[in-house]
């Protein structure tokens, strides 16, 4: 499938004796805004990290680019951005961005980019430390931003930011798409889920749906996203 840049199958992850993913499968096309969409808990934050290659699974394969999910040829070409953000709060974001930029080899001109496209230009020369929590979640997007990854893996990156700057930040994730980059981005926000091509359904570490925000109004009858889900959630209840 040289066409996908995330082929998933037949996942299984398990910690402290239990399942926390329970035999997902699925594939993202490149060039693609992926969300994965669930409650808190459900898997979501624990399926990332198996796609960037650093949780420990039972069971299946990820496949990431055409490599095995963690391969050393993947570094430089997956960015990845933590739910919490992982950036150095003594320092500032220009700081945090040209240390990181020189990790990753990233040409020099591209941490006044990143801090462009995230809106942190007023913030550039302030400890991170000082910043609100949106702020600090801009930048640690922007680390992810560095370079040209070809995939991007967002674990809540919406998440505390006013609604005009998540506009802008959604705009730009259709935008990188557009150029070929493939997203996935997690939420527990299903307002969020509209905005994305193709959803991917997770609860209690079960793959729901596999569909289009377009496909899983038809195949449930219902427009409001938030009820396709909770009649998802209900059916597979009555089925189980």
């Amino acid at each position: 499938m040289t066409n996908s840049s995330i082929v998933v199958e037949g996942l299984e992850v398990r910690r402290g004796g239990r399942e926390v993913l329970r035999s997902v499968g699925f594939t993202v096309p490149t060039g693609q805004v992926a969300g994965l969409i669930g409650p808190s808990g459900c898997g979501k934050t624990t399926l990332m990290r198996a796609i960037v290659g650093v949780q420990i699974v039972a069971g299946g394969s990820v496949t990431v680019l055409g490599e095995p999910a963690g391969s050393p040829a993947l570094r430089r070409r997956i960015g990845y951005a933590t739910q919490s953000p992982s950036i150095y709060a003594d320092l500032t974001v220009t700081e945090n961005l040209r240390y990181f930029a020189s990790v990753l080899r990233a040409p020099a001109d591209d941490v006044r980019r990143v801090i462009n496209e995230v809106d942190l230009a007023d913030h550039a020369d302030q400890v991170v430390a000082q910043l609100s929590g949106g702020q600090r979640s801009r930048a640690n997007l922007a680390v992810a931003l560095l370079g040209a990854p070809e995939l991007l893996v967002l674990d809540e990156p919406t998440v505390g930011l006013d609604p005009v700057l998540r506009d802008d930040l959604w705009a730009m994730f259709h935008r990188l798409a557009a150029g070929g980059v493939t997203l996935l981005v997690s939420s527990h926000v299903m307002d969020e889920a509209a905005r994305c091509e193709r959803l991917l359904l997770l609860r209690e570490g079960r793959l729901l749906a596999d569909d289009s925000p377009e496909g899983l109004r038809g195949a449930t009858g219902l427009q409001d996203l938030e009820q396709a889900f909770l009649h998802l959630v209900r059916t597979q209840a009555v089925g189980s």
